[in-house]
C-alpha cells in the first residue's frame, strides 16, 4: 500500500502546508454547497463536481509534495496522486452509468485516498498538527465502505459526499489551526 518516510517536515515547509490545509478547506465547504445544489442527478453540473473534487486532489497533493521536498518525500503523497488520478476518471466514467458506479468508485477511492492519509499523517506527527489528518484518513476508509454499501440502496444519493466533503474540509482546517501553533512555537 502507501509507503511514507518517518521523517518530519522542516519548520520552514510548515507555513506553506498550512496554506495548503487552508485552501483545501475552502475547496471541500464550496464544492459540496455546490453538489448539494446540483442536486441528486447526473447533471453536466453535477458530473464535472464530481470529476474536480479528486482532480483537486490531485493539484493538492502536488503542491504539499512540492513543499515536503526540503525534507526526505512523504511517498504516500505520490500514491495519493495516482491514486487521485485513477479516481477522477473512474467517477467521469461511472457517471455515465448512475449514481450506484459513482458511489462505489467514490468509495474505493475513500477507502484508498483514507489509508494514504492516515499513513502520511503518521509520518508527520513529529511536526504536530496531524492527529485531525490521521483521524480523517480512519474516517474516510469507513466512509469509503459506507458509500460502496449505500449504491446497493434503492435510491442511492450523492447528498452524502456533500457531508463528506464537508467533514474533511474541517478537519484540514483543524489541521491548519494546529500547524499555526507549532509554527508560533518555534
Amino acid at each position: 500500500m502507501a509507503s511514507t518516510t518517518a521523517s518530519a517536515e522542516p519548520v520552514g515547509a510548515m507555513p506553506a502546508l498550512r496554506r495548503l490545509y487552508i485552501v483545501r478547506f475552502v475547496f471541500a465547504a464550496v464544492w459540496a454547497a455546490l453538489l448539494l445544489v446540483s442536486g441528486s442527478e447526473l447533471t453536466v453540473g453535477a458530473k464535472l463536481l464530481l470529476f474536480v473534487y479528486p482532480a483537486f486532489d490531485v493539484a493538492a497533493a502536488v503542491v504539499d509534495a512540492r513543499s515536503a521536498r526540503a525534507a526526505a518525500p512523504v511517498k504516500g503523497l505520490y500514491a495519493n496522486m495516482a491514486v487521485s488520478a485513477l479516481a477522477a476518471v473512474g467517477v467521469v466514467v461511472a457517471s455515465t452509468s448512475g449514481v450506484a458506479d459513482v458511489l462505489r468508485v467514490w468509495g474505493a477511492w475513500a477507502v484508498v485516498s483514507g489509508l494514504i492519509q492516515l499513513l502520511v499523517g503518521v509520518a508527520r506527527r513529529p511536526m504536530g498538527g496531524q492527529w485531525a489528518m490521521i483521524l480523517s484518513g480512519g474516517i474516510s476508509v469507513l466512509a469509503g465502505a459506507n458509500f460502496i454499501r449505500s449504491a446497493t440502496q434503492d435510491a442511492p444519493s450523492l447528498a452524502t459526499l456533500a457531508g463528506y466533503a464537508t467533514l474533511g474540509g474541517i478537519f484540514f482546517l483543524a489541521s491548519a489551526i494546529r500547524l499555526s501553533r507549532s509554527i508560533s512555537r518555534g
